[in-house]
């Protein structure tokens, strides 16, 4: 990158975060690219300054240039942040790649695990720009977009395996009123971002069935240690799951409003199907995807993983919510720690 200050920025994705990260950016620099798929997305923002689909209502700075091509995007950027869906991240990566400026960081907003390779968002951002594999970041936290967008105060954490590029990129994309924290545990952050959706789903299916505060409590709490036995068995740093991107997105996710894992967890515990919530819903609710790679994961690698298998046999087996509750009661009683 080049020196502080002088920095040019794009992000690659026009869903509600990537809007509402280049919006929070543009408080910065005089001007961001937004890639944008979809060209009524594209059209809604330049001519209107909102993105209508994913952000109704609320205004994007005029700094906010969007565009459909990836070439007019890319061009000269120094600090290109991606903000897509995790199933799509490596097929828009790759058509990135050529278009990408020689240094530029990448940096990963996506939250997920790759179906099939079961790689986190990171490690395909690398494969599928190798040029620039030493120059991956990722960024995860608690951040609504429509809150980060309104300029209500939010915080997250940037890592690199490579301290002077986390702290570098912290002095870069840090604005008033979004707090970035730089670490070097990519694993633990990715980790964390990736399956709080899953958690989410089953807190919201506890939520829709009305179970109560205490077992909301419970899941976040189980949850949380789901999550900390799989990235430390990945080779994570334990105290990662304790900051923003783990307990601090994991209880967010499960008790905010605007959670979509969240919703789609309450309306299939009020009965609706999966695949009548999925056809109605214009964002991606990434712990669906999830939920299988999260299995797969704990199989590959021997992690107990019971709410993520449960999670999953409802949504891709049809299993009943209650079903699934009675028997995660009846697993064996084990040790708290555990």
């Amino acid at each position: 990158m080049t020196g502080r200050g002088a920095e040019t920025i794009a992000v690659v994705g026009g869903g509600s975060w990537g809007t509402a990260f280049a919006s929070v950016q543009a408080q910065r620099h005089r001007e961001v690219s937004l890639w944008v798929r979809e060209e009524e997305i594209c059209a809604s923002i330049r001519e209107s300054r909102e993105n209508r689909v994913f952000l109704p209502g609320l205004r994007i700075p005029d700094g906010v240039r969007p565009t459909t091509s990836l070439q007019e995007a890319l061009a000269g950027k120094s600090v290109v942040a991606f903000a897509v869906p995790s199933h799509h991240l490596r097929s828009v990566a790759e058509s990135a790649a050529p278009h990408l400026s020689p240094g530029a960081s990448l940096v990963s907003l996506s939250k997920g695990l790759e179906n099939r390779t079961l790689l986190r968002m990171s490690e395909v951002l690398a494969q599928a720009a190798p040029g620039h594999g030493s120059r991956v970041a990722v960024l995860s936290g608690p951040t609504f977009a429509r809150e980060v967008v309104a300029g209500k105060p939010a915080g997250a954490v940037l890592a690199s395996s490579d301290p002077g590029l986390a702290v570098s990129l912290q002095s870069v994309l840090s604005a008033k009123r979004f707090r970035i924290y730089a670490g070097t545990d990519v694993t633990g952050v990715e980790m964390g971002g990736a399956l709080k959706n899953v958690m989410a789903i089953a807190a919201g299916m506890a939520d829709g069935l009305s179970f109560g505060h205490n077992a909301r409590a419970l899941l976040i709490s189980r949850g949380l240690a789901e999550i900390a036995r799989a990235g430390q068995r990945l080779g994570a740093d334990p105290r990662t799951f304790y900051g923003l991107s783990g307990l601090g997105d994991l209880v967010l996710t499960c008790t905010g409003d605007l959670s979509r894992n969240r919703t789609v967890g309450i309306r299939i515990g009020k009965g609706e199907t999966v695949s009548d919530i999925l056809a109605g819903m214009a964002m991606v609710a990434e712990g669906v995807m999830t939920s299988r790679a999260a299995v797969d994961l704990g199989k590959k690698t021997g992690v107990p993983m019971p709410l993520s298998e449960q999670v999953h046999r409802i949504l891709h087996e049809g299993k009943e919510v209650r079903e699934a509750v009675s028997e995660l009661f009846a697993r064996t009683l084990r040790m708290e720690p555990e």
